[in-house]
């Protein structure tokens, strides 16, 4: 058994380095700035990543993205964020994730109850919600309802604040705030419209929310696009500190914590590596910012306060080099995989493709410190002339930062704490690079080993639920290579549209073969040269052939403000009494399709 899977890997491997040669013609895209993050769980709320059939506990602190789907079960809440967006799952809920990228949101509501608190929406973004018989597309930031019945025949939807607009049966619908509307079939919709009803208990439990986040502290030193700065006030204090402004200290760690200690690492394309924190405020930390070590305590430093900085798998240096899937031998027999948090004025490299002005974005937006001078330079030491050697990082040689595991721990996604390898000084000053192979991810890399099977799913599979979609999604072409599927259908155009083919799961009980998410074989495209042999050639790559110097130019940030931000609509929702429904009529459309 143990040599089947072993060839299976291998084979999953082979895959994904013949998947990257195929494609050597094309340009890769950066990978999404965003991600999302299922922040709380009350009930029993379960997931299904990407490529899986099976569902599981839900990890509040692993991010989601393309593909995976969500469920809160009966007398169960969940709360979901993107960036500064609000997401909230009643009872009897399921979502999935059909487009998550810097410009897209769409998501699949398969049934139940959600209520979405779109607080900021950029020029040219785009935010939907397809539905069994509608696409509702939102126009601006605000507060929406939207609710399906389980067989799919009806979609109502409560407009709090905001606008929208409904598309479906080849018509679309102006959707004005105040107002409640209900819309009945597939084919050809009839609706109702009537003033918006008073809030009931999920909405109230919404608002309280709500309100959680518009008092925040944390918002004066975080921007409200990084996800979890509503968490830091429970669980730790902002203090000045010379140099480096206002820090945050995470209060009741334990004796000998470090960042990226307490946790365990998991393979989610197309990133590849991310670090998901035990620590229930362990999000924003994690995956924004810097860490700082002053007075023997480390303290997080975010970003400068700017909108949508961009999120990172992990902002850490690897030991023995610049690059994420290097294997590293520390002396006295053990081999492993070590990694360090990046000081405030460390330059992050990712491992996973990338082009210039990702490069410069993912740092600009996350160290105060760090100015684009340096990271111009980084970008031409490592990148362009791949001298990883030349890079001093603030911690990579201080034994209280390092954390080194063993292979099998890093790529089973164990818990690091209590398998991490004591790495002395002597340890480190000699610790050299003695792999050049990607670390492959395995079976558990994609979940985590301490994942559990959840009986807890929605009655009928979302495979099998028809989404009516007004932007193509793109999740469609990764199921198309997976064993799920979803019916999409257009909603000019009822009948036609994006169809995948739908497979029954099977019955058999525990985790069921695994099927990983296209090109995720082999470890992401790093800045190695053997990487550079099997993956498109970027713009830096050429350049390294002659090693001339890139220069950057300069795009800074837009700051963030709270009035860009919808933070206290909360306490303006009026509840007024519900009105007498009225006469069901034929809708009178926008615009024709």
């Amino acid at each position: 058994m143990k040599k089947t899977w072993s060839m299976f890997l291998f084979a999953l491997f082979l895959a994904g380095v013949f998947a990257a040669a195929a494609g050597r013609a094309g340009a890769q895209e950066d990978p999404p700035g965003r991600v999302a993050r299922l922040n709380y769980i009350q009930g029993s709320v379960s997931y299904q990543v990407a490529g899986a059939q099976d569902w599981v506990k839900a990890d509040p602190n692993r991010p989601l993205t393309t593909g995976d789907n969500l469920w809160a079960d009966q007398d169960s809440r969940g709360e979901v964020h993107i960036a500064s967006t609000a997401i909230r799952l009643s009872s009897m809920t399921g979502i999935s994730f059909l487009t998550l990228d810097d410009r897209t949101v769409q998501l699949q509501l398969a049934q139940g109850t959600m209520e979405v608190h779109l607080r900021h929406l950029s020029p040219g973004e785009a935010f939907e919600v397809s539905t069994p018989n509608l696409a509702l597309t939102l126009t601006r930031a605000g507060q929406y309802v939207i609710q399906t019945d389980p067989g799919g025949a009806s979609t109502t939807i409560t407009v709090r604040s905001g606008e929208g607009q409904g598309t479906g049966g080849g018509e679309s619908y102006d959707l004005r705030p105040g107002e409640q509307y209900i819309f009945t079939g597939t084919e050809e919709l009839t609706y109702d419209a009537q003033p918006a009803p008073g809030m009931d208990d999920f909405e109230e439990w919404c608002q309280s929310r709500d309100e959680r986040e518009d008092n925040a502290t944390a918002a004066h030193y975080v921007s409200r696009d990084v996800d979890g700065y509503y968490d830091l006030d429970e669980y730790g204090g902002w203090e000045p500190v010379a140099d480096y402004g206002t820090v945050w200290f995470p209060a009741g760690v334990a004796v000998g914590w470090a960042p990226y200690r307490f946790g365990h690492w998991v393979y989610i394309m197309p990133w590849g590596w991310t670090w998901v924190d035990d620590a229930p405020w362990g999000f924003a930390p994690f995956h924004y910012g810097r860490w700082f070590l002053v007075g023997g305590r480390w303290g997080w430093i975010p970003g400068p306060l700017v909108v949508r900085p961009v999120y990172a798998p992990a902002l850490v240096g690897w030991v023995g080099g610049g690059s994420f899937s290097f294997a590293v031998s520390f002396g006295g027999g053990f081999a492993g995989v070590g990694w360090f948090p990046l000081g405030p004025r460390d330059v992050f490299v990712p491992a996973y493709h990338f082009s210039p002005r990702y490069f410069q974005n993912i740092n600009i937006t996350n160290t105060r410190v760090v100015n684009i001078t340096q990271v111009t330079n980084v970008y031409n030491t490592v990148v362009v002339n791949r001298q990883v050697t030349h890079i001093n990082y603030m911690y990579g040689g201080e034994t209280n930062a390092v954390t080194a595991v063993s292979r099998e721990t890093f790529v089973g996604a164990r818990p690091v704490g209590a398998a991490a390898m004591h790495i002395t000084s002597e340890q480190i000053a000699g610790a050299r690079v003695v792999e050049s192979a990607p670390v492959a991810p395995g079976r558990n890399s994609y979940i985590g080993s301490t994942a559990t099977v959840s009986t807890t799913r929605p009655p009928v599979p979302f495979a099998q639920r028809q989404a009516v979609v007004h932007l193509n999604p793109a999740v469609a072409a990764r199921q198309q290579q997976t064993s799920q599927g979803t019916a999409f259908r257009a909603p000019s155009n009822p009948g036609g549209g994006i169809t995948a083919t739908s497979q029954q799961p099977q019955t058999r009980p525990g985790f069921r073969p695994f099927t990983p998410p296209s090109g995720a074989g082999a470890a992401p495209a790093a800045n190695t040269a053997q990487a550079q042999a099997v993956a498109p050639q970027t713009s830096a790559q050429a350049q390294a052939q002659t090693g001339e110097p890139r220069s950057m130019r300069y795009t800074p940030p837009v700051k963030a403000r709270d009035e860009m931000y919808d933070v206290h609509a909360s306490s303006g929702r009026t509840q007024s009494k519900p009105q007498p429904k009225q006469e069901e009529k034929r809708a009178e459309p926008s615009r024709q399709r």
